[in-house]
């Protein structure tokens, strides 16, 4: 006599539609019938509210998101109970040539976040990654990237938000979906379109079994913040707790483990079924998550403003006095060496130039000895900054706001010829202002510029002798704040800064 039916209602991710042969054979050997509707994780998450639950069970990637959301509403009430049963990293599924090339452009041939930003500046790494404001896997590799960018070696806060340093990894993607799956269906469909494929493993692997691919994707575990999708299934409705459990168990059998292995390709919970070869080894290194959902919410934010994609324009004001000769003036020059690239740390690549960046250079003694725009397409653009500042013209005086008023006539400019660019203003002076218009006289002209050149920040780096306090001064008159480089070195000052608005 087959078991009697029952009905349980689901809310479930929607990379788990590939369950559906195992639910039925669920369906066959226990009676108990899941109705799946399909969301995006996050999207899921939002629909949760507790006392006011719509389904029997919800069965996610992650609940990480739901545990911070109790958390903001200060939910006190009793959490439903879940189970695990199976698992999948999040993963890096790159094409061939492009996994050698990776292997020849890293230290120890393991791929990092701040690997892919580097190489996605400079267009040498094409990817597609779903949408964040839906998917978990995006989001989650939004949050590893933007911890490692960070690099506090911490979990990310929000105040590590207030410098974007993704542009350079954004200029890499190429290829997006709602959701994880769709995202590889429209990587099949359009494999000319990019090189690599964030995902979580059991899609990469399963997008490899399909037959759709002219060539199978290597799969890489990034080395500096490895996420796991354990899909707790969590019980909403109490009275259905008996069915619930029987549903689990029929999962943690080793019948159901080897069944989630074979046919969906995620990682079984036991570790007792032997283990399919295509999984690879992946390091330990779990990424340290956001302890608010506030700092998700608005790195969420962030990336959904179109300027934060958008290429930038940032205009650099930098000192050509005569006190810059020397050590100083090397100092600057190795600063920009790293913007382009010459930079090893971690952090050093998520801040360089990046393929379609405006970059600006303004020298400046007593008034702008010269200016030069760069865009940035490869090598050539950024040798040719670097060039510029080689040349070895200095000034016996220094007109530190004359200097910054002219940068705000190019500003004004660039946000009236192109609205939609970001434009963000860096002044470097190791002097105090003795030739030129007065910082008063700067800072009255600055209240009545037009609303979009007003918009515009400015970050000051100090070095030497120059003024902190007017230096902090126009700096916060402009939205932006003062860094010195004296506390550390005008490298570090200029990362600090690099990439805020």
């Amino acid at each position: 006599m087959p078991p009697p039916h029952t009905t349980l209602r689901v809310l479930a991710s929607s990379e788990l539609a590939d369950m559906g042969p195992l639910l039925d054979d669920l369906r066959r050997e226990t009676g108990i019938e899941l109705v799946m509707e399909h969301r995006g994780t996050i999207d899921a998450t939002n629909a949760l509210n507790p006392g006011d639950y719509r389904h029997d069970i919800a069965w996610l990637s992650t609940d990480r998101y739901f545990e911070l959301k109790l958390k903001q509403i200060g939910f006190t009430g009793e959490r439903p109970i879940s189970s695990r049963f199976m698992f999948s990293p999040l993963a890096i599924g790159v094409k061939p040539a492009v996994a050698e090339l990776l292997r020849a452009t890293t230290t120890d041939q393991h791929l990092s976040w701040a690997d892919l930003a580097d190489l996605s500046a400079m267009g040498m790494v094409r990817f597609g990654m779903a949408d964040p404001k839906h998917a978990s896997s995006a989001l989650s590799a939004l949050i590893g990237v933007a911890t490692a960018a960070a690099g506090t070696g911490g979990a990310l806060r929000e105040e590590d938000i207030s410098c974007d340093r993704l542009r350079g990894f954004f200029a890499g993607r190429t290829l997006t979906g709602d959701t994880s799956r769709r995202l590889a269906d429209s990587y099949a469909a359009n494999q000319d379109d990019a090189d690599a494929l964030i995902n979580y493993e059991s899609v990469l692997l399963s997008l490899n079994a399909s037959g759709k691919l002219r060539e199978p994707l290597e799969i890489l575990y990034p080395r500096d913040g490895i996420v796991l999708a354990d899909y707790p299934m969590l019980l909403l409705d109490p009275a259905k707790r008996d069915s619930y459990e029987a549903v689990v168990n029929w999962f943690k059998s080793e019948q159901g483990q080897r069944k989630i292995m074979e046919r969906t390709l995620r990682r079984p919970l036991d570790s007792q079924v032997p283990r399919d070869p295509r999984f690879g080894e992946f390091s330990t290194n779990t990424l340290y998550f956001p302890e608010r959902k506030e700092t998700i919410d608005r790195l969420a934010a962030e990336y959904s403003r179109p300027q934060s994609r958008d290429p930038s324009h940032v205009i650099f004001v930098l000192d050509f006095s005569a006190s810059m000769s020397g050590p100083r003036i090397a100092a600057l020059r190795s600063a920009f060496a790293g913007f382009s690239g010459a930079d090893p740390s971690a952090v050093g690549k998520f801040v360089r130039f990046y393929k379609g960046e405006m970059v600006t250079i303004m020298r400046f003694g007593g008034h702008v000895l010269d200016e030069r725009d760069f865009t940035i397409t490869g090598q050539a653009d950024l040798k040719a900054v670097q060039d510029y500042i080689a040349a070895d013209r200095f000034d016996q005086t220094t007109g530190v706001w004359s200097a910054l008023e002219a940068a705000y006539a190019k500003a004004a400019a660039a946000t009236r010829d192109h609205p939609e660019q970001p434009v963000t203003i860096m002044l470097m002076t190791d002097g105090e202002n003795n030739a030129g218009i007065s910082l008063q006289d700067f800072l009255r002209n600055h209240q009545a510029r037009d609303p979009a050149a007003k918009a515009v920040h400015t970050y000051t780096v100090r070095f030497g002798e120059a003024n902190p306090g007017e230096l902090d001064q126009a700096a916060r008159a402009t939205g932006g704040r003062m860094v010195d480089a004296n506390a550390t070195s005008l490298s570090e000052a200029f990362k600090e800064i690099r990439g805020c608005r």
